[in-house]
């Protein structure tokens, strides 16, 4: 595959996300939404890094890394949205405004 698709594909997924991200209220389609924009750009720094240096592993490493930084987010943010379901009864964006509590 080329750069050119690589980019194709690391755009629409984050253009996706940037929808998803801004259309939705629930908390958990937001964060669906920035995950995917995370995606995208993963995608597009790993074809930029295959294309100057194709042998080197140091950018598939550190794409590895942000993926599992991503899985960690990801987990850590569906338990402050579990935590915040459960303790307020919210799941939408505008009523978790207040988080004191």
């Amino acid at each position: 595959m080329t750069l050119e698709a690589f980019l194709l594909l690391a755009s629409a997924l984050f253009c996706v996300g940037l929808f998803g991200a801004l259309s939705q209220q629930s908390v958990v389609m937001l964060m669906m939404g920035l995950e995917l924009m995370i995606n995208g750009i993963v995608v597009a720094a790993a074809a930029f890094w295959f294309r100057v240096s194709p042998g080197a592993a140091d950018g598939q490493v550190l794409v590895l890394v942000a993926i599992t930084v991503m899985a960690l987010e990801m987990a850590m943010g569906f338990a402050v949205v579990t935590a915040l379901f459960r303790a307020r009864d919210v799941d939408m964006t505008d009523d978790a405004g207040d988080l004191r509590g």
